[in-house]
């Protein structure tokens, strides 16, 4: 036989102003329903006392008297859990308030330990579909607005944060650091060898010939006079004077002869280079100290004082364009933020390997960050409940679970009743007239 409310009050964690006086009285009606079933199990067991004796008089004292035992035995647990029953100084009462701390302590662990844990937060995840959420998001044109809105804002505060950092220092410290050794030959070798499978090599020797090609006629007359004059100096100013300019025309009509000759994709020279650049990546892969040589060559080159500050200057050229674009109303980079985003939206709704790999991030992120989380709530949960000031946290925890206890004291009195009751009967059942 139990009992249960009709209703229960719902009690926020912060109870304040009509929530309060609710609670309050919900609290305390159920207090006088439960102690008043106590009164009634008292009038019952004095009250049998005055008709006599008999076996409906017994069974109804046997009954009283359980159903008052078990009430005062509930109502001393219930009571004890928050306060010292009748004010008096009993071992393990005021449990809430002496035990605050340890309380603290074990529902953050309890929380940290059974609730956030690596197969909880996957299921949370999965029920999560955090594709699903940012695609709706990114497509939303006003949050994708928003997002492009922000990061465009921030843009100039993280080129800062990577200029008045440590970015560049770590960046000069751990770029020697890869190139130094053998360990880039390996992926110099496999670029190169997809450069040459690809044939993408003859575009960029084509690309070289065509600068050859303008840096010879832009500086034609330069270096006709050059070479006039390295005559002069070899043969004297009469052989310079007869044949100096003939030599200079036939030497610079040689050259561009030779690259016209090198320019069709057949020809002997760019076959001789394909394969010295074949030969070359076969020692790479082959041999160590070529490759360490590599290594060298690159980690020099990459920390030469010139190349230092050619790259410094390209860093402050590119940072003044993007910050002046920024500042005007049709900004590229505005609009390369706001193309990326809606792609990334369009992306999450068509692309399962995207929205597969979003997924895993977020899983693999999560769960890195699970142990250190774990901790720092636990910690956080157990210093939020020991900072509570005692008496208001008793307060509020009777507040929330009394009108539940009350009915437990309740339950106890007509359960401890009815116990009573059938032991009675069977055992003047067993017994007979002997039951007293």
């Amino acid at each position: 036989m139990t009992a249960r409310p009709d209703t229960v009050p719902e009690i926020s964690p912060n109870i304040t102003g009509d929530a309060d006086i609710a609670a309050r009285r919900g609290l305390a009606r159920q207090k006088r329903h439960a102690t008043g079933l106590l009164v009634v199990m008292a009038g019952f067991t004095l009250g049998s006392y005055a008709f006599g004796h008999g076996y409906w008089i017994g069974l109804l004292q046997a009954s009283a008297k359980a159903g008052l035992v078990g009430g005062l035995a509930d109502w001393f647990a219930v009571t004890a859990l928050f306060r010292h029953p009748l004010g008096l100084p009993i071992p393990h009462t005021a449990i809430v308030p002496a035990q605050k701390e340890r309380l603290g302590r074990a529902l953050g662990s309890f929380i940290a330990s059974h609730v956030f844990t690596e197969a909880e937060i996957e299921r949370a995840l999965g029920r999560l579909d955090m594709p699903l959420l940012l695609r709706g998001m990114l497509m939303d044109p006003r949050t994708a607005s928003l997002i492009s809105g922000a990061s465009t804002k921030i843009l100039p505060h993280l080129l800062d944060g990577l200029e008045a950092g440590r970015a560049q220092e770590l960046i000069a410290r751990l770029v020697p650091r890869l190139l130094s050794g053998g360990a880039l030959a390996p992926v110099v070798a496999r670029a190169l060898r997809a450069l040459v499978d690809g044939d993408r090599h003859q575009e960029v020797l084509s690309f070289l010939l065509d600068q050859i090609r303008l840096l010879l006629k832009s500086r034609e007359a330069h270096l006709h006079q050059l070479i006039e004059d390295r005559v002069r100096e070899q043969g004297g100013r009469l052989m310079g004077w007869a044949i100096g300019g003939s030599i200079a025309s036939r030497v610079l009509s040689a050259i561009n002869t030779e690259l016209e000759r090198t320019d069709p994709r057949d020809s002997e020279l760019r076959e001789a280079v394909t394969a010295w650049i074949r030969d070359e990546i076969d020692l790479i892969e082959t041999d160590p100290q070529r490759g360490r040589d590599l290594g060298e060559m690159l980690r020099g080159l990459v920390t030469h004082e010139s190349i230092r500050l050619w790259v410094l200057d390209v860093w402050a050229r590119t940072r003044g364009v993007i910050e002046g674009d920024l500042d005007q109303d049709e900004s590229w980079v505005r609009r390369l933020v706001s193309d990326a985003v809606a792609r990334l939206g369009q992306a999450l709704e068509t692309d399962q390997a995207v929205r597969a790999g979003i997924d895993r991030a977020v899983l693999a992120i999560t769960t890195q960050m699970l142990p250190t989380v774990r901790d720092r709530m636990s910690g956080f949960i157990a210093q939020v409940v020991g900072n509570w000031d005692t008496r208001s946290i008793t307060e509020k925890l009777e507040l929330r679970v009394g009108p539940d206890l009350q009915f437990v004291r309740i339950n106890g009195t007509l359960v401890g009743s009815l116990v009573g009751g059938l032991l009675y009967v069977l055992l003047h059942a067993l017994f007979g007239g002997q039951t007293g």
